[in-house]
This record gives structure tokens, C-alpha cells and sequence, in this order.
């Protein structure tokens, strides 16, 4: 091995069309039963699994740019405690808000 990587970008709206090898491929696994997939490398999930499991553990929230009004000693406090108030905003909310769909 030569230890040299090669970078490439992909833009994921402009992918390339498939070849008909693997348009092919592709219907030949479509066709196959789902009796034929061997799940045996996988464990059982168990309750203490589900009993542990966060929602988006693994997915980041887009964002999205807005205007809002906020009381100037709200705003004051937040500031107050250092940089990101904007952030600490954003998780007072989200915990308020999960915990209004428990």
C-alpha cells in the first residue's frame, strides 16, 4: 500500500445515472425475498436496548434563519453567560419542546 489517499467530492443532487450492470444489480436484490437476507451478524435488540435509545442521536437539525422579539433582560441573561447565547436559546426550546410530545 502506498499510504496515498484520493479525496473526491460528490454533489449528491448530480450523481452520475447507474450503469445498466448496476440498474441490474439493483433489480436482482429488489427480487430477492426478504427471507434470503441473513441477519445473523446483527443482535437481538433488546428492552434495556430500547430503554436507552435517543431520538436523533445520530441526525443533525438543519437550521433556519429567523427574526424573533425577545424581552432585552432575557436577552441580557443569556448573553451574560458567555459566548452561544444563540444556541442555549435554541436548547431551552428543544427541551421544552420535547418534553411537551412526552
Amino acid at each position: 500500500m502506498s499510504g496515498k489517499f484520493e479525496t473526491h467530492e460528490f454533489d449528491l443532487a448530480r450523481l452520475p445515472p447507474l450503469t445498466a450492470v448496476q440498474k441490474a444489480e439493483l433489480a436482482a436484490l429488489a427480487a430477492r425475498p426478504d427471507s434470503d437476507i441473513d441477519h445473523s451478524d446483527i443482535p437481538p435488540l433488546t428492552e434495556d436496548f430500547w430503554k436507552n435509545a435517543v431520538r436523533g442521536r445520530f441526525t443533525k437539525p438543519t437550521k433556519t434563519s429567523t427574526t424573533v422579539r425577545i424581552d432585552s433582560d432575557v436577552l441580557a441573561w443569556l448573553k451574560a453567560q458567555g459566548k452561544g447565547y444563540q444556541s442555549r436559546i435554541n436548547a431551552i426550546l428543544r427541551r421544552e419542546m420535547l418534553s411537551s410530545l412526552k
